[in-house]
């Protein structure tokens, strides 16, 4: 088909164009009849130009409009003029011109819309994500589609800056334990033997240390078969960063640099110069969370001090065996009604809590001083003064407590609670952006059912030095050199201190439960290369899925994903995944095992 080629897009014209003749290319986002006038907004990824067909615009002209429908793909040649006063739209990158259509030539119908195409659309995920090239076509993924080129950009324009190297890792590799299932790519040329699809190139990117390529990154595409949510994708993307002859406050002063500049050119938004640290044990104590949600304050205070006196046996036999009693003040909300409390209690039942006390902070009947009201506040009302005073507690507020025999239970499930409030009293303002790392975590922890520890992030962290000597006889106390960025309640990025001492190495396997038989299975080539003089190194990888959501102000990173999966992990536009012929199988030495005969 011959048409003519745009000259312009439809988001370039402005007043100084007035009087140039002009050929925009695009699809018909609306149109409006009037007066025998056509008025059709012309939509490309640029912006929107309002095209006009003047009522005396030749019959064919007339025709050609009047055919048009949403979506139609059409070229339109014309002059631009200038809107009349009384129609300039300020609202519009455009909105102070109109093009007067000389000629019109549609390049596609498009057939009856699943949905309305606009900045934002109101059909459900699997509808969007069935005709994700329609809904792309909206302004807002449109937007959103760009900040991440943006972002993808400017990371890559700082770690280069910085004299690191983009060097490409395989897909294609050995099977190795990493926490989630992998997966798994049956060999045509190697009956029973699979290729693995990378969780991440963590030990690809330690090699590449190993071979003096001391400064090393990717965007790296990286796969876990592990179960959808609104942050997690079977696959996905990360900035895969590591660095050699580096110490802890290096990584990290590296990524708040790489930070600064993503935010600072793609949103114009300045960071601060050093992000706040929170060691883990002080986080999960303040916040119930080792990824808190910095956006506003409400951390977790400790109630232990006005236990003893009081009657509360309940509260009095979590901290006999060892426990914590937690309290929340929650400012102004002593209106809160027992159902909003039992919501909350519900929230933290959730994290296995027992159960959660609350009582309300008020003035005395008779003006002298502070009362407690509601719930549990008969155990507590002869200390009320001294309560209001500890928590920081005025006439007005609520405050909530939960208390365990396990520490972890009681700040946990309270944190989940705080959690649910930022969201329900509207606190967390998507345009703000709060950092935080996390460190000092555990090195090990232990797994109940099987009676035996685990890494608690991988198994060639560095413990901290301090801990060397102790690693075998008290593995619960070692903190690794290990570290978590926060942002807005979510973790964007984790990272450590490797190790590079192979007999290091060799404890760390044994106290996990790894024989040396065993490591040298499944990771005998990193064990190898690292009798060839391996520097000390470090990395972290900052999820870029994830960033770019919270940058767009998103709560789900299918909406700054392309072709994301939904929460079943299929693509709902290609039906995938899908049964594939009997001979591909063969041709890989695959059989499909009944279920029923699975079963048996």
């Amino acid at each position: 088909m011959e048409y003519q080629k745009r000259t312009v897009t439809c988001g370039q014209l402005a007043a100084a164009d007035v009087g140039k003749t002009v050929v925009l290319n695009g699809w018909v986002h609306r149109k409006r009849d009037h007066g025998g006038i056509s008025f059709i907004n012309l939509r490309d990824r640029y912006g929107i130009t309002q095209v006009v067909v003047d009522a005396d615009a030749p019959a064919a002209l007339q025709a050609a409009a009047a055919e048009l429908k949403s979506e139609y793909c059409i070229a339109v040649a014309g002059t631009v003029r200038g809107r009349p006063e009384s129609m300039v739209n300020p609202d519009m990158a455009t909105g102070a011109i109109e093009v007067a259509a000389d000629s019109l030539t549609i390049l596609s119908k498009c057939a009856p819309l699943p949905f309305q195409i606009d900045e934002r659309t109101d059909a459900k995920e699997d509808t969007r994500l069935t005709y994700r090239y329609l809904d792309l076509r909206s302004g807002a993924m449109q937007k959103r589609i760009r900040l991440r080129h943006e972002a993808a950009f400017a990371v890559r324009e700082y770690m280069v800056g910085q004299g690191f190297y983009e060097i490409e890792t395989p897909t294609f590799i050995r099977s190795t334990p990493e926490g989630a299932r992998d997966y798994l790519v049956p060999s045509r040329l190697y009956p029973g033997k699979f290729y693995a699809l990378p969780q991440s190139p963590q030990l690809y990117k330690q090699i590449l240390m190993v071979s003096g390529f001391d400064k090393y990154f990717q965007l790296a595409r990286c796969y876990r078969d592990e179960d959808a949510r609104g942050d997690r994708q079977p696959e996905f993307t990360q900035i895969d960063i590591e660095m050699s002859f580096v110490k802890r406050d290096d990584v990290l002063a590296m990524c708040e640099g790489l930070m600064r500049h993503v935010f600072k050119k793609t949103l114009g938004v300045e960071l601060p110069a050093q992000f706040v640290r929170i060691p883990y044990d002080e986080s999960i104590d303040l916040y119930g969370s080792d990824k808190p949600d910095l956006r506003f304050g409400m951390a977790m205070q400790d109630f232990a001090p006005y236990v003893e006196a009081s009657g509360f046996q309940a509260f009095k036999e979590a901290l006999a065996a060892g426990g914590k009693v937690k309290a929340l003040v929650v400012p102004g909300k002593a209106d809160y009604s027992r159902k909003q409390i039992e919501e909350l209690e519900a929230q933290a039942r959730i994290y296995k809590a027992k159960g959660m006390a609350w009582m309300k902070v008020a003035q005395a009947a008779d003006g002298s001083g502070i009362a407690l009201e509601g719930g549990a506040s008969k155990f507590f009302a002869a200390n009320a003064a001294a309560i209001a005073a500890g928590l920081g507690a005025k006439p007005g507020d609520l405050i909530l407590m939960i208390a365990d025999a396990k520490a972890k239970v009681a700040c946990v499930s309270l944190g989940a609670v705080r959690s649910k409030l930022g969201r329900d009293l509207g606190l967390l303002d998507p345009k703000v952006f709060k950092f935080a790392w996390i460190v000092d975590f555990p090195m090990f922890e232990y797994n109940e059912d099987e009676q035996r520890w685990e890494a608690a992030h991988h198994m060639f962290t560095m413990p901290q030095e301090k801990y060397h000597d102790t690693l075998e006889s008290d593995p619960g106390a070692v903190k690794g050199d290990l570290y978590d960025l926060v942002l807005n309640g979510f973790e964007i990025a984790s990272g450590s201190i490797r190790i590079h001492d192979p007999d290091l190495q060799k404890r760390i396997f044994k106290i996990v439960g790894f024989s040396e038989e065993e490591a040298q299975r499944k990771f005998g080539f990193l064990v190898e290369a690292f009798k060839y003089g391996p520097p000390p190194h470090g990395g972290i990888a900052p999820g870029f899925d994830r960033l770019v959501m919270l940058m767009a102000g998103e709560t789900s990173i299918t909406e700054v994903i392309a072709f994301p999966k939904n929460t079943f992990a299929v693509s709902p536009m290609d039906q995938c995944p899908n049964e594939v012929d009997e001979k591909q199988l063969k041709e890989i030495h695959i059989r499909i095992v009944p279920k029923e005969e699975k079963t048996n």
